[in-house]
């Protein structure tokens, strides 16, 4: 009595274990198979995806965005802008993507000429207030360009400004996509107007110091200086990357800007520095390959 009762006990508790495992496995393998459960769909559809077709830009950044000396010199032609700009023979990113007639009224250009990364938390700021489908950011030009090396922004620093931009801007409009441009490579600018006694003279002025002082230099310490700028340029483009990549609804343009070689009659014909209306063009071009595809760049 006392050997058979725990043994049938046992039985039962077993063949209990075995219904109740069985039932799990049904109850699991019914979650996962074909992803038909409700949570299923609810963790799918709360994944944001890349709108290919935003139908309002709103873009922040510096001088190049403003179309500065593109135009005339030292002053700003928003109308011939990459970004959002008017002028039919750039065919700007808005324009592109919302059409010539309807994107003045569907985009907004907040930049400054002149700023900074530490400028990029208040721009963002006012561009959240449109609810833009879009944003582009087009900033760390003038963070390198300093009237010398050891001025230029800390990288860290670069990397606090915008995390804070991007998170300040999430909290005021939560679905706005962010095109991030890298910088470009200001070396190669250098190269492509150091020769012309004109274009040293308006350098001169104060353009990019860090970068164009004494532009036709070949001493040691010229060059050092030159290299020192560049490598921080690629510094602020890695953390540009880094930032975007935890953002879903951001997209960093993959090194596009800093590697497309502009030939000196895509520049400014006053400082060959600044992209003129064929290197807004170009700019517009790369933007809107970018922003339409259904990947982000590798």
């Amino acid at each position: 009595m006392r050997t058979t009762a725990p043994r049938r006990r046992v039985r039962g508790t077993v063949a209990g274990v075995s219904l109740a495992a069985a039932l799990l496995a049904s109850t699991v393998t019914g979650c996962d198979d074909g992803g038909s459960s409700p949570r299923g769909e609810r963790g799918a559809q709360s994944r944001p995806r890349w709108n290919t077709a935003p139908t309002s830009v709103a873009a922040v950044g510096d001088s190049i965005t403003r179309g500065f000396d593109a135009c005339s010199v030292l002053a700003d032609c928003p109308e011939v802008s990459w970004a959002t700009g008017t002028d039919p023979t750039v065919r700007s990113l808005a324009a592109r993507l919302i059409g010539e007639a309807e994107a003045p009224s569907r985009s907004w250009n907040l930049a400054v000429t002149g700023s900074r990364m530490a400028d990029l938390p208040g721009q963002l700021a006012q561009a959240a207030t449109y609810r833009p489908d879009l944003v582009t950011v087009m900033v760390g030009s003038n963070d390198a360009c300093r009237p010398t090396a050891s001025s230029m922004t800390p990288v860290e620093q670069f990397r606090a400004d915008f995390e804070r931009a991007l998170r300040e801007l999430r909290a005021a409009s939560p679905t706005s996509q962010v095109y991030v441009s890298s910088v470009p490579d200001l070396q190669r600018l250098w190269e492509q107007g150091k020769d012309s006694p004109m274009v040293r003279q308006v350098w001169k002025l104060g353009i990019c110091q860090s970068m164009l002082a004494e532009p036709l230099a070949a001493t040691t310490g010229a060059t050092a200086r030159r290299e020192q700028v560049r490598a921080r340029v690629v510094e602020y483009n890695e953390v540009l990357r880094e930032v975007c990549a935890k953002d879903e609804l951001c997209r960093y343009d993959g090194g596009a800007v800093f590697q497309y070689p502009f030939a000196a009659d895509q520049l400014s014909r006053w400082d060959w520095f600044h992209p003129g209306r064929d290197g807004q063009a170009r700019l517009a071009e790369l933007a809107h390959r970018q922003v339409t595809a259904a990947e982000p760049p590798r």
